[in-house]
């Protein structure tokens, strides 16, 4: 079965489109089967993989209970599997408010397809509503980017607190596997504090890989590409082989 990872922060802008692209390519290099699913309106993961115009999306799968995730699939240059999304997405957050049983919607989507992957990488919405309890509940782990900055601190309580709900709810099996330090400069003393502040917040919660700061991550979108690939050898690169290591031997937690 594949370990579902739901990469989640209410706060936008804290790198988690990023992270699921370059955590995904990362874990294809060594060699396993990867899904990315694009679980936010927005469509970002899907337009930084260069899918922009698709006919059947997220949207679908869950509205349709005919349709099946296979039917949207699209393999994608990190060598990843890809269910993507777009704007239409949006609806289905008022949709499935009065859906009996809609926060098993995502989990009964994925439950066919779990073996033909080793693993299904989730990027979330920047709120805590249906979509993200949906992730939420068809995860088993949930990963937590934080940006290196003061205000990163702003909702993580709320977000904890959210998990712990869900687990104790809907999903006894999720688990926090990390915090994870993003759009960290090891040049400046305040990414150096958030970095120290967070650790002594949440201890052993704060996994000690700090993602590097780099206009690159900005270009890749642009290129439709992964960090892996449009600057191989860049310290970018190298924290998310390193990510991937880690959580593939199970130590990312």
């Amino acid at each position: 079965m594949a370990r579902v990872i739901a990469i989640a922060n209410q706060k936008g802008g804290v790198g988690k489109t990023t992270t699921t692209i370059s955590l995904g390519a990362a874990l294809s290099e060594l060699g396993v089967r990867v899904l990315l699913v694009d679980m936010d309106a927005q469509g970002t993961l899907s337009i930084a993989l260069g899918v922009q115009e698709v006919e059947k999306t997220m949207y679908d799968v869950l509205r349709d209970a005919d349709r099946h995730i296979e039917d949207i699939l699209i393999p994608t240059v990190t060598n990843c599997d890809l269910a993507p999304s777009n704007m239409h997405l949006a609806g289905a957050e008022v949709e499935l408010i009065n859906e009996p049983g809609r926060e098993f919607i995502l989990k009964s989507k994925l439950n066919p397809i779990d073996t033909r992957y080793d693993y299904i990488l989730i990027d979330c919405p920047p709120s805590l509503g249906v979509l993200t309890l949906n992730a939420f509940t068809a995860a088993g782990e949930v990963l937590i980017p934080v940006q290196a900055h003061y205000l990163a601190f702003r909702g993580m309580q709320l977000l904890l607190t959210t998990i712990f709900k869900v687990k104790g709810r809907l999903n006894p099996d999720l688990e926090v596997m990390g915090i994870l330090p993003t759009f960290y400069d090891k040049r400046t003393r305040h990414s150096q504090e958030v970095a120290e502040q967070l650790r002594e917040r949440y201890g052993e919660n704060v996994i000690d890989i700090p993602i590097p700061a780099t206009i690159k991550f900005a270009d890749t979108t642009t290129a439709g590409e992964s960090i892996l690939t449009y600057s191989s050898s860049s310290p970018a690169a190298g924290a998310y082989r390193r990510l991937a290591r880690e959580v593939h031997n199970g130590k990312a937690n």
